[in-house]
């Protein structure tokens, strides 16, 4: 006998459709704001571990993100509908074609809305929402990578999608970017639940809300924190207005917070947000101590002859970092005096392919100091040089305004250019790793938590 005909949980912009079904589904329109958990993890157990940590902090909607559903398949929705059979679930597909196809999977897979990209086909936006219809499942549209997100809302609400999404991609997030202009217009143009993604924190979920959003996707601000109850508990909070401090985690910044971010980072988080790349060699910190951080101002000098390098402090502002190419090579060309001044003028350090001496007053000093050599002789000041030039560093080509960072593990070339982008994936690598750190410290290792057999090449 067919069950009983039940109304579809009250869905804008079509209230009036009906399915059959054994129970009702647990998507509805978001009476108040709400938290959207956004498992964008490879591995299904670390997103199952971290989303039954969260959810018991009062988070309601859990998102399978694309790169889990990308690596276990349709098997992590069925998963998280097992664990958490109350929860609205929500497959991200990012349904570019064949909507009925990959609609009708994610409904038989146990999730409550899929979601298909604004920038596909009418054609396939159209299809997503007729078979939800048929199906008793809401259709949300990603407004990723759309030209005109507003318009596009209006044009997709119209076919009859359930809500939209304002997504500001990560790589977008990474050079300082967010989407808080786009979401209030788009939250103007269409009447359906708008939710915003994209490195919402407890700092600004808040800013989310009063943009238009009445639904707030977090991801890393929970599933990095090493307390994923705390931390979700925090993000829950946000929604009335309480913000807890963060002290500038899950938050990406643009050039002129740059220095804060780096702050936070170290040479080998740098390391592997250039993809294990811009590793200065051979060079040693002769004051450990002082963090080295600061765009390059760059110096070309025969080896041992100290006029160039030593009138290039003259033409450095605070936080610059002088780069001195001395071809590698003896004899000293920079010594106690020449800290003493750099020091007075507030470099963020100097860094010398080449010798420097008097390490008993550069050590001790404000000044980070890195060289290939340490010699007691002093070359004579000749003026063969030239500033402002290419500098070849310790194997890597270093020009004039480009970033370099030193501490502990080593030094760090980082293209001017990429700053931005280089450091905030620098961030997002170190709070990654604050949540492995938690788990190891909770009893796994980091073979467990990365699963590293499942992921050898064969």
């Amino acid at each position: 006998m067919l069950p009983a005909l039940l109304p579809l949980v009250a869905r804008t912009p079509n209230p009036f459709l009906y399915h059959l079904t054994e129970a009702f589904m647990p998507y509805s329109v978001p009476a108040t704001p709400i938290i959207q958990l956004a498992l964008d993890f490879l591995n299904l157990d670390q997103a199952l571990r971290a989303a039954e940590e969260a959810v018991p902090a009062g988070i309601t909607w859990i998102e399978a993100g694309t790169p889990l559903i990308k690596s276990e398949g349709l098997s992590a929705l069925r998963a998280l509908r097992q664990r958490f059979p109350q929860a609205c679930i929500i497959g991200d597909l990012k349904t570019m074609d064949a909507g009925r196809v990959e609609v009708d999977a994610v409904h038989r897979s146990g999730a409550d809305i899929a979601m298909v990209l604004g920038v596909a086909s009418d054609a396939t936006i159209r299809e997503c929402v007729d078979a939800g219809r048929h199906l008793g499942i809401a259709i949300g549209c990603d407004l990723v990578a759309v030209a005109n997100p507003a318009a596009r809302a209006r044009e997709v609400a119209a076919m009859g999608v359930d809500l939209v999404s304002v997504h500001t991609p990560i790589d977008q997030q990474m050079e300082g970017r967010d989407g808080f202009a786009v979401l209030k217009e788009v939250a103007a143009a269409v009447d359906i639940p708008v939710a915003c993604a994209g490195g919402l924190s407890p700092a600004t979920i808040p800013t989310a809300i009063a943009n238009g959003a009445s639904i707030c996707i977090v991801g890393g601000a929970v599933t990095k924190a090493p307390d994923n109850f705390a931390a979700a508990k925090a993000c829950v909070e946000a929604l009335s207005g309480v913000v807890a401090p963060q002290q500038g985690l899950y938050q990406r910044k643009g050039l002129s917070d740059i220095r804060e971010v780096l702050s936070r980072v170290s040479s080998s988080n740098l390391s592997d947000s250039l993809h294990r790349g811009g590793a200065i060699s051979g060079l040693h910190n002769r004051n450990p101590g002082p963090l080295l951080c600061g765009p390059a101002v760059t110096v070309a000098a025969h080896p041992g002859d100290w006029s160039k390098p030593v009138q290039a402090i003259d033409k450095c502002q605070p936080g610059e970092v002088l780069v001195i190419d001395a071809c590698g090579q003896g004899p000293a060309l920079w010594g106690g005096l020449a800290t003493r001044t750099a020091a007075m003028r507030r470099l963020g350090g100097v860094v010398i392919d080449g010798a420097c001496r008097d390490l008993e007053e550069i050590h001790g000093s404000s000044l980070s100091v890195w060289s290939r050599l340490v010699c007691p002789d002093a070359g004579e000041p000749h003026g063969i040089g030239a500033h402002g030039v290419a500098a070849r560093i310790g194997g890597q080509m270093v020009q004039p305004g480009d970033w370099i960072f030193g501490d502990a593990s080593g030094l760090v070339v980082i293209p001017a250019k990429r700053i931005v982008e280089v450091a905030n994936r620098a961030q997002d690598i170190m709070e990654r790793e604050q949540r492995y750190a938690a788990e190891i410290d909770k009893g796994r290792t980091l073979a467990e938590i990365a699963e590293l057999s499942r992921w050898e090449k064969r």
